[in-house]
């Protein structure tokens, strides 16, 4: 389920503006297939912990930028991959 959560991650940022970022939690709500998303959360947290050793992605929270994931973040898409 880490790669469902990978490829959501990166669909829902795609549906966003440039820019844009997501929750962790609504890349949980949209793998959760029993509703229970909070379930689902270890499993978004590994899939945003690859992608940012990717490059893939960047983290923020209000707005500063976050070089691991710790605490409360945002996910947006990687300025250099969406060229």
């Amino acid at each position: 389920m880490t790669a469902e959560a990978r490829q959501t991650t990166l669909a829902l940022l795609t549906s966003r503006a440039p820019g844009g970022t997501i929750c962790p939690s609504e890349v949980a709500r949209a793998i959760a297939s029993d509703g229970d998303w909070r379930a689902a959360m270890p499993m978004v947290h590994g899939a945003v912990n690859r992608l940012l050793a990717e490059g893939a992605i960047r983290l923020s929270w209000k707005g500063q930028r976050l070089t691991a994931r710790a605490g409360p973040y945002r996910v947006a898409m990687n300025i250099r991959t969406r060229d």
